[in-house]
């Protein structure tokens, strides 16, 4: 817990940048039958029963100190989807970055070591030299900030019916 309070109170450094990551999943619920609009003297009345269509996994990353927000959408939640988050961070949000210090949970999916699964090993190594990852403690994720961006989501956006966006051949969610 005190080595994650102490990279918080640091300050911003853009060549070491703050970066807490989180995931979690999301049910896709439509409507049995199409809600009835509001009118005159009368609210907006919606069907409890729902049809499930799935679930979609979001992947969260935040820099606290400059309040970037970064969300990805995956069917799937496995080292492959955290690698190519990782990967995505290096290369496309930091790629000047001299170290990028990731705050995340003790998911078994977050070992550094799957870099080498996945790139050969002299590329795992220069990824995993530009990171530097502090796990949460167990029953702790309260100290990462993706979990509290994920809070935010869920109470203004994601408490209602969602289905899953196609159009433009986009992977995304989509909000009744």
């Amino acid at each position: 817990m005190e080595d994650v309070l102490d990279l918080y109170h640091e300050p911003y450094d853009e060549t070491r940048p703050v970066i807490c990551f989180d995931e979690s999943s999301k049910a896709l619920r439509g409507h049995e039958r199409d809600p009835l609009p509001a009118e005159p003297g009368a609210v907006a009345r919606v069907d409890h029963r729902y049809t499930r269509n799935g679930k979609q996994r979001l992947h969260i990353s935040t820099e606290p100190l400059t309040g970037w927000v970064n969300v990805e959408i995956t069917e799937k939640r496995r080292t492959s989807e955290w690698i190519d988050r990782m990967v995505e961070l290096a290369d496309v949000h930091y790629p000047d970055a001299n170290r990028i210090r990731v705050v995340m949970d003790q998911l078994n999916t977050h070992k550094p070591a799957a870099f080498y699964q996945f790139f050969p090993p002299d590329q795992a190594q220069t990824y995993l030299d530009r990171f530097e990852f502090h796990y949460t403690p167990k029953r702790g994720g309260w100290l990462n900030m993706a979990e509290i961006e994920i809070g935010v989501l869920k109470r203004q956006c994601l408490d209602r019916r969602t289905h899953q966006n196609q159009n433009e051949g986009g992977n995304g969610l989509q909000l009744d």
